[in-house]
């Protein structure tokens, strides 16, 4: 971005700054494009944004409040309108769209939209509700419900499983992304789709550490919501292992290369891009694009020149997003 004032290209600046959010403090990192020639610093909306989410994703953590995607992905598996959700949980007529748009609810709210996450939980708002909904929908919905509790086993696990597997809940320790095992899998199918080169498991941890991370300095959320730990060959993600070996759909090819031997992942299944918003799909191809002919030694080579791995690796600590703001080769 070029200076208003000079004409000059201008460089991106980070510093931890405080916001103060419904009356509590808050540490963030605040990116903004500095003109050297005159000190003066602009944000983009894009900025703001990913500051702005920053703070209210540790808002969100800290109160049990439920983040975006979930708010989104509960609406959705109840098949109603945000209007009716509204209706049925008795807030204002257009707040639930709010939420869904990334209004933070209050704390009330928020942990009341957490409980009906539960489908029997929610079948007693029905209940409430029944009176101002009529007998005609109220029958209809209640027989949804019932279809939904019957299938909540099945969906349960799998919210359990990404859990169980990976051991991590949303915080800075995994840059508050979303934890779906099928949303990794299509990430996973995606790189491999668009990079060029023989993509093996060394590579493939490395590719997976910078789009994460350049998702959260970009827009305050990571993409796979995997943790990382520094490791004498470079940031991982944790349990890395498991985390190609979940999917059928993904093969491990053991190959030898030079005097080595490697795992090369592969696949014949395309990604569901559904399932990834525009900007995580930005971020992927930006990553794919300047690594994809990267060999495996190469990518290592550059993730030992980051912060991330050089403060962390003596004692193979966690990763925290925090320092997605320090990358170097992005």
């Amino acid at each position: 971005m070029k200076s208003p004032f000079t004409g000059k290209e201008m460089s991106i600046v980070y510093e931890d700054r405080l916001w103060k959010f419904r009356g509590e403090e808050f540490k963030y990192t605040h990116s903004a494009w500095l003109c050297a020639d005159t000190g003066e610093m602009f944000t983009t909306e894009e900025m703001d944004d990913a500051s702005y989410t920053q703070v209210t994703n540790q808002y969100r953590a800290k109160y049990g409040i439920p983040f975006t995607d979930e708010i989104i992905a509960v609406r959705s598996r109840y098949g109603l309108s945000a209007a009716k959700m509204s209706q049925i949980l008795g807030i204002g007529i257009n707040q639930w769209r709010s939420y869904e748009d990334g209004e933070v609810p209050n704390v009330s709210n928020g942990r009341m939209i957490r409980s009906i996450m539960n489908p029997k939980v929610f079948q007693e708002y029905i209940n409430s509700a029944r009176a101002v909904l009529g007998e005609k929908e109220y029958a209809k919905l209640s027989t949804n419900i019932s279809a939904t509790i019957q299938d909540s086993q099945k969906h349960m696990y799998a919210e359990y499983n990404f859990s169980r597997v990976f051991q991590a809940r949303r915080s800075i320790e995994n840059g508050y992304a979303p934890q779906s095992l099928t949303r990794l899998k299509n990430i996973l199918l995606y790189i491999l789709e668009h990079c060029s080169s023989d993509v093996f498991c060394t590579k493939m941890n490395k590719i997976l550490f910078y789009a994460d991370f350049l998702a959260y300095r970009r827009h305050g959320k990571a993409i796979t919501g995997l943790s990382y730990k520094a490791i004498t060959y470079g940031p991982v993600p944790e349990r890395w292992d498991r985390v190609y070996s979940q999917f059928d759909e993904i093969v491990q090819e053991l190959r030898s290369y030079g005097d080595k031997e490697g795992c090369v992942l592969t696949t014949d299944s395309l990604p569901d891009l559904s399932l990834l918003t525009p900007n995580e799909i930005k971020i992927l191809d930006e990553i794919c694009s300047s690594f994809s002919n990267y060999t495996s030694a190469q990518l290592t080579d550059l993730s030992h020149q980051e912060s991330a791995w050089l403060n962390n690796v003596n004692h193979q600590n966690r990763i925290t997003f925090d320092l997605a703001f320090s990358l170097k080769a992005v």
